[in-house]
């Protein structure tokens, strides 16, 4: 078993805590499997198997259950005679009608210690916020890292999918990630991986965005995705949306473009990242960028010439970043770009992500940005580079040696 520590330590710091746990993340990034590892962890502390329950919604066992009462008939059943403290796990909940109701009556019994997984944001909804202050924590999980993908990849003993000679096995290692992303399901696969990656996008938007925001005009809804997908890493606005959509003969106002972003990242199938200005520091409105949670989707619905390596390296980054509970903004310094200024416990990083540092100019246009800025915080510029050629206190690293040896507890 791929012991998914990062988020597992999250867990284990508030089990049997007076909180309800929330997971959420995308469809099949490892939720189910990480409800294995806390029982195994509950065993472990002692829990007796019999003061566990367990009811996953997409099992043939629990997949009728609709309304909150038939939730209640289970878990009431199973509440009756123990007197011992209990432990309810429920996983992809969210499909269940007024389960924040039943949620909140179970709590209030004072005996269970609950956790709940979801696939989409709304489970952080204004209304169960409102019925659960400060009663909730919420783990946001992710594809495998890096690093999680190495260990699944030799606890199957698989070679690298992808085999150039002119890389090492790491090197190819890490392109068979870049290319088809950190998805069990995809890693898995030792053929036809953009089927599965199809698949399991194809269930994101039908289950997770269309069914559940009644879309009508699924072709228009396409067409932005699509769009997204194609500019993921790029500045992106509703305007531009517009214009593009409008240029293709398509009708649809800017309010629902809107909408649409915002249901897919409430389906976890995107990630926002703002604008600031560094001088400044206020919010710079408008435009922001668009990250997707798994890079297989690129794969799987962009032609090979519509790929581009550095949005998707930036892309990988990102993900890492966030993994590890950083608060990522755009930085505009002198009309320069940062990519990434990331903060977390009151410390700030800058970093600057490429390809390959392959001329003055792009040595240039990287570094400049980072070395206009004063303050004393660490400073990146990462790329696939084997030389490397740091420059006035801004270092220069390789994007696979950042993955698998920066330490991210550091600042």
């Amino acid at each position: 078993m791929v012991n998914r520590k990062l988020y597992l330590d999250r867990v284990c710091n508030f089990i049997d805590k007076d909180v309800i746990k929330i997971i959420t993340g995308i469809r099949r990034c490892g939720k189910s499997y990480l409800f294995k590892l806390i029982i195994q962890e509950l065993k472990k502390r002692g829990v007796d198997e019999s003061d566990i329950l367990l009811i996953d919604f997409e099992l043939p066992e629990y997949n009728s259950i609709e309304t909150r009462e038939q939730l209640d008939e289970i878990v009431l059943k199973f509440l009756e005679g123990h007197e011992n403290r209990v432990y309810l796990l429920f996983d992809e909940i969210q499909n269940v009608k007024k389960w924040e109701v039943s949620i909140n009556s179970y709590y209030k019994l004072g005996n269970a210690d609950i956790y709940i997984t979801g696939s989409n944001s709304k489970l952080m909804s204004k209304e169960f916020s409102t019925l659960l202050t400060g009663r909730f924590v919420n783990i946001e999980m992710y594809p495998f890292s890096f690093n999680e993908f190495l260990d699944y990849k030799r606890e199957l003993e698989q070679t690298p999918f992808i085999s150039n000679e002119l890389n090492s096995d790491l090197e190819n290692y890490f392109e068979e990630f870049r290319q088809y992303g950190g998805l069990p399901l995809t890693i898995s696969s030792e053929s036809d991986k953009e089927l599965v990656l199809n698949g399991i996008y194809s269930s994101i938007v039908l289950n997770d965005v269309v069914e559940r925001y009644e879309i009508r005009n699924i072709g228009i809804f396409n067409r932005v995705v699509r769009y997204i997908i194609e500019n993921a890493g790029n500045l992106i606005s509703a305007n531009a949306v517009y214009t593009y959509l409008k240029h293709e003969n398509l009708r649809i106002t800017k309010q629902t473009i809107y909408n649409y972003l915002e249901y897919l990242e409430n389906a976890y199938m995107i990630s926002k990242a703002t604008r600031e200005d560094l001088a400044s520091k206020k919010e710079i409105v408008g435009s922001e960028k668009y990250y997707l949670i798994d890079t297989g989707f690129y794969k799987s619905q962009l032609d090979e010439k519509q790929h581009n390596i550095g949005n998707i390296l930036e892309n990988i980054v990102f993900l890492e970043l966030k993994r590890n509970g950083y608060k990522i903004t755009i930085g505009n310094v002198n009309g320069c770009e940062v990519d990434f200024v990331c903060k977390r416990n009151n410390q700030k990083i800058y970093i600057q992500v490429a390809y390959l540092m392959e001329d003055d100019e792009t040595v240039e246009r990287e570094f400049l940005p980072l070395l206009m800025i004063s303050d004393n915080y660490p400073k990146y510029v990462l790329s696939m580079d084997r030389i490397l050629q740091p420059q006035n206190g801004v270092k220069h690293m390789n994007i696979i040696d950042f993955l698998r040896n920066f330490n991210h507890d550091e600042i």
